[in-house]
């Protein structure tokens, strides 16, 4: 009998805000997530202490699930609420774990009651949004799909803001352009109606250099066993039938499925399988099929008698290649083999050839027609830079299929944040007295609490900056501007030459101000449309806003919480 531990009671913690403990917690995880944002982000390591797998990131899809607290319940709120946002659309994790921590912090620093500053970030969320859904927004670009122009620089910004990759400036607007162009090549040209976007199946490859990575339309496979396969140059250069089996053909009982075996005596089971599995071999080589695919294990002997008929043969395709087959060639899958194969099941590929990448060879398999099936290959020089890439370009794929619903972008390097504090700081004053009474607060408390939510705001724009320099706002256009730290403030012109975002270049007649510091209350002036003057960052409308929208709600969800109540056994 097992010993009996008495039960041991809840502990209920009263206010968390005014919790010394809890408000250490948060203020080390924001500095910690400060730390790495942007492109010139600290990275951080990642391990367990058991030991195991050690992760150098910068991503918040790789470090917000490591630094989940067991004991700390309030916190795990903050951090499950934004994971939420990071699985459903990739990026901006940081900008919102950033805002919340800043909007619960100067919330508290403001001193307004917690009812009237969750009432107060309500409203002042929705100036917000309204202001960005307009189309005279001064933040907003509309992104052209007839020039990959600012395709590339969305796709540059969500790369080069992951310094985890270590990619050159050159690399990395090598790896922005392929990601455009295989985002691209999954987009179908010629279908009318619901649009259903292709496949980009990443191949990574270590040990070579980032320049070596490539995209290529159709499917690569990896061979292992490249002298076992049949010189391709001898196959017909018409389409290629192709079968794909999803069960195992290794000739195991186990692989037989569910369901009673009755065995006679004296009976070669081994032999049975065997001339089944060699009855398939003979109906695919009369059907002129040319191309044999198995996700699972190939019998040595089916394999030999497949090959001996000029037959390209491959194993071990795995399930996470089984899709995007059968999209490319129209195959149905195989499931048993103990039915002839049907006619509907083959499908067809154009072309077989080999690709070479260092000590990897892969297979290319050609689309019969237009498909939007597309492989790329990334290289780096190593696994953990390759391993952070990886995860760069799956993020960034996410973030360039949102444009189809949403072809808009905001403008990055911090810039979009500085201009929505100062148009939120003057759209404020205009009906002090009208907006206080209607949220319930006095006048006071209604300027405080907009300050707060543009404090907090601005010090997400000045997180971007890890190097000793100071992050500015301009007077005119409410731009962020960066003034390395080897520059003294009497020379700041000379040091100041574009905003963050690239849009606005230095004149002798702008002015500015220090992020924090207060500065006179301004319109923004909108931008000059020359549309030579491209952007250098951007961020995805669709992310960027929904990224807004979770930190304010889930800042506030945090204001709210009267108790916790922990069960401890």
């Amino acid at each position: 009998m097992s010993r009996v531990v008495k039960k041991a009671p809840s502990v209920c913690t009263d206010l968390p805000l005014d919790n010394t403990d809890i408000c250490n917690k948060l203020h080390i995880l924001g500095q910690l997530l400060r730390s790495c944002f942007g492109p010139s982000g600290r990275l951080k390591q990642v391990h367990n202490n058991i030991g195991g797998h050690v992760v150098t990131t910068s991503s918040s899809s790789v470090l917000l699930p490591a630094i989940s607290s067991s004991t700390q319940p309030f916190i795990n709120l903050i951090i499950t609420s934004i994971r939420n946002h990071v699985s459903r659309f990739s990026d901006c994790g940081l900008f919102a774990a950033i805002l919340c921590l800043a909007l619960i912090e100067h919330a508290k620093q403001s001193g307004v009651r917690g009812n009237v500053a969750i009432r107060l970030n309500k409203h002042t969320l929705g100036l917000c949004t309204r202001y960005l859904h307009q189309e005279d927004c001064g933040c907003k670009v509309k992104l052209d799909f007839c020039s990959s122009h600012n395709l590339i620089t969305l796709a540059h910004s969500v790369i080069s803001s992951k310094p985890a990759s270590v990619l050159t400036e050159t690399e990395a607007l090598h790896i922005s352009k392929l990601a455009v162009q295989a985002f691209l090549l999954t987009v179908p040209c010629n279908n009318p109606g619901i649009v259903s976007l292709g496949r980009i199946v990443t191949v990574s490859v270590e040990g070579q250099s980032v320049l070596d990575s490539a995209v290529f339309p159709g499917l690569l496979v990896d061979i292992p066993d490249v002298l076992g396969i049949f010189k391709v140059e001898n196959l017909p250069s018409n389409p290629l039938r192709m079968v794909l089996f999803s069960v195992s053909l290794a000739g195991d009982l186990s692989e037989l499925g569910n369901g009673t075996i009755e065995l006679h005596h004296g009976a070669d089971t081994d032999s049975q399988i065997l001339d089944q599995l060699l009855e398939i071999g003979k109906q695919v080589v009369k059907d002129e099929v040319k191309v044999f695919v198995c996700q699972k294990v190939i019998h040595p002997v089916l394999q030999q008698y497949l090959r001996s008929h000029g037959i390209i043969v491959i194993e071990r395709l795995g399930i996470a290649l089984m899709e995007p087959l059968t999209q490319l060639t129209g195959a149905q899958p195989v499931a048993t083999l103990h039915t002839t194969i049907p006619p509907k099941a083959y499908g067809n590929v154009r072309d077989l050839s080999f690709r070479h990448f260092g000590s990897k060879t892969m297979l290319h398999l050609h689309p019969p027609g237009e498909s939007e099936i597309c492989t790329m290959v990334l290289c780096h020089r190593n696994e953990t830079m390759l391993s952070e890439l990886k995860v760069v370009c799956q993020k960034t794929e996410h973030v360039l299929r949102l444009t189809m619903r949403e072809p808009s972008a905001l403008l990055g390097g911090g810039c979009t944040e500085t201009h929505l504090a100062a148009y939120i700081r003057h759209k404020s004053m205009n009906d002090v007295v009208e907006t206080a009474s209607a949220l319930g607060c006095s006048q006071s408390e209604y300027l405080l609490g907009v300050e707060a939510f543009c404090r907090s705001l601005e010090s997400v724009a000045a997180a971007l900056e890890h190097d000793g320099g100071n992050s500015l706002i301009d007077l005119t256009h409410a731009h962020r501007w960066t003034l390395p730290a080897d520059v003294m403030q009497e020379h700041m012109e000379d040091g100041l030459s574009l905003c963050g975002c690239g849009l606005v270049e230095n004149s002798p007649s702008m002015k500015w101000s220090y992020l924090d510091t207060k500065y006179p209350e301004f319109s923004p002036a909108p931008l000059s449309r020359d549309t030579t003057v491209q952007p250098r960052v951007l961020d995805s409308f669709a992310i960027k806003l929904n990224a807004l929208q979770v930190a304010v709600e889930t800042a506030n969800i945090a204001l709210d919480v009267r108790y916790i109540i922990q069960d401890m056994n």
